[in-house]
């Protein structure tokens, strides 16, 4: 073997991210890290999120050499954090073989080069084939879907063909350093773990928003299914209580879907699931009747606007009516629903956006996530923003207007949120979850009880942690421009 020690690393530290985003394991790494087990002599996969010691350079470093690690490779996946990402990645040792991906980095390769010298390849698009080549050591030259550094230049090969999903192994767990339990405010809560489960690649819809479908590459990643006895068996080899199906909508082939929902409920299996859906679920009652029966608790669908004009502009397929009728019907199901917006697009007034919460509630979705509407490199709307006279896109894909500045975009979205999370709404949340829904067992609910005094008391330190920096921040302006 040319290497003996490969350290697969997900490299944004706690800080970084939410308490939901705590909750999931880095999958697309962890199919990396399994492809590569048989072309290297030991496999390390390091979380940062969780490796509060390791998140310090020195000693991810002294780790690095402590263990012998002979080459190394980083997922960039997202732009949160991404400076201080890169910053990591500029710090890791020159003598050790770097390779980077990831979508984000993919996204950037370019840009990577030039800030980061220790990067010796990025591989692009979807990993899993491209890492076997390179841990065999085949000439770079060779291999489809990277770029790599020779003789000062960058090179860019062909891509590499998208692989047939049921030929990938599915992640290997045992790999992992840590479990991925429920945290509120930092703070474990009823020791519920959680995992996810890939079930399908691509997606058959072409939302303009929306790049998931497309690799970093402007490819399009077709929609891909794995058999529903290969899904069943990595559901049953799962010891986590709670299992997200992280497919863009896993209900795209409407009679799989039921075939795994009968398999669940023939086979026993006492877990609870999420996954990813749009409205046209609420088409198919037999299928609701089944997933609740399942232990389906909970959806995340994609609305991202109450107005047909955005909709229309989005290739969204459906109007605000549909949605309503929609949720006419899903509200009769004991499932808890996140529904999903966006706001800031093109065209689109305060006013406009403002109507977000109040439609939310009126449709009956249980909480939502709000987010300012991005410009990816490979989305079709960049077309129309560059055509409108007035909108700007910035660095990190971010649209913005002469009329709605980002600060602005950022203070509708403080309206939003106060408007939709109102003290009543987190009762509504709760009652739901534990009562109607019962994704809460009554010892995790104990458990919830035993430790909500410190959740509370968290939750009020971070606030005032908050005032004390703004006050901060006050003074140090009024100081630099008095």
């Amino acid at each position: 073997m040319k290497y003996k020690h490969v350290l697969f690393l997900y490299p944004y530290p706690a800080k970084a991210v939410t308490d939901t985003m705590m909750l999931f394991p880095p999958t697309g790494l962890e199919y990396v890290a399994t492809s590569a087990k048989k072309y290297v002599g030991k496999v390390t996969l390091l979380d940062l999120r969780y490796e509060k010691d390791l998140s310090n350079i020195k000693n991810l470093l002294d780790f690095i050499q402590r263990e012998k690690i002979d080459i190394i490779g980083v997922s960039i996946g997202w732009n949160r954090y991404l400076k201080e990402v890169l910053n990591l990645v500029k710090q890791m040792p020159k003598n050790i073989p770097l390779v980077v991906g990831g979508y984000k980095a993919t996204e950037i390769v370019e840009e990577i080069f030039e800030d980061c010298p220790p990067v010796d390849i990025i591989v692009r698009g979807e990993g899993e084939e491209t890492i076997k080549a390179i841990l065999k050591g085949e000439p770079l030259e060779k291999i489809l879907g990277i770029s790599f550094r020779a003789n000062g230049k960058v090179i860019h090969n062909g891509p590499e063909p998208l692989p047939d999903v049921n030929s990938l192994p599915s992640p290997d767990r045992t790999l992992r350093r840590n479990k991925y339990n429920l945290l509120l405010n930092g703070i474990s809560v009823a020791n519920l773990s959680f995992d996810m489960v890939l079930s399908a690649r691509g997606c058959p819809f072409n939302c303009k928003f929306c790049t998931f479908s497309l690799n970093p590459l402007g490819q399009k990643r077709e929609y891909s299914a794995r058999s529903v006895e290969s899904v069943m068996q990595e559901i049953e080899e799962i010891t986590a209580d709670v299992i997200f199906f992280s497919d863009d909508n896993f209900f795209v082939d409407i009679k799989r879907a039921e075939r795994i929902c009968d398999l669940i409920i023939a086979r026993k299996i006492k877990k609870r699931f999420m996954a990813q859906a749009r409205i046209e679920i609420a088409r198919h009652p037999t299928l609701l009747g089944k997933m609740v029966k399942a232990g389906f608790k909970a959806l995340q669908i994609g609305i991202e606007s109450p107005h047909d004009h955005i909709l229309t502009q989005l290739n969204k397929g459906f109007d605000s009516e549909t949605v309503r009728k929609s949720f006419a019907v899903l509200k009769k199901y004991p499932i808890y629903y996140h529904g999903y917006f966006i706001y800031g697009n093109i065209g689109e007034t305060e006013e406009e956006m403002l109507y977000i919460p109040k439609f939310a509630k009126e449709i009956g979705v249980d909480s939502i996530t709000f987010q300012k509407l991005r410009i990816e490199k490979f989305s079709p709307l960049r077309e129309i923003v560059d055509r409108t006279p007035g909108y700007h896109v910035t660095k990190k894909g971010l649209l913005y207007s002469d009329t709605f500045s980002y600060e602005d975009l950022k203070k509708v979205g403080r309206k939003i949120k106060f408007s939709f999370y109102t003290p009543s709404r987190y009762v509504k949340m709760f009652w739901k979850s534990f009562f109607v829904v019962k994704f809460f067992t009554l010892s995790e609910f104990l458990a919830f009880l035993v430790v909500a005094p410190r959740l509370l008391k968290s939750a009020i330190d971070r606030e005032r942690e908050k005032g004390r920096l703004i006050n901060s921040l006050k003074r140090t302006f009024i100081k630099n421009t008095s």
